[in-house]
């Protein structure tokens, strides 16, 4: 699937589910959405979790 196809499609879910649970079910939905594309890319191997979580400590450097 292609990114803008990708993009329409999460546009399209996040319209519906604000349509029809409010604001606090898209931000529920927006969320759950971002943390399971995170989960994915740790598990393909896309995302250095190690470096997230020294960025969010403050243990970044500058290289």
């Amino acid at each position: 699937m292609s990114p803008t196809t990708t993009g329409i499609a999460v546009g399209a879910v996040l319209a519906i589910v604000g349509l029809v649970f409010g604001f606090w079910g898209f931000l529920l939905t927006a969320v759950l959405m971002a943390l399971g594309a995170l989960i994915g890319r740790a598990v393909t191997g896309k995302l250095d979790v190690a470096g997230v979580v020294d960025a969010l400590r403050g243990k970044r450097t500058s290289a």
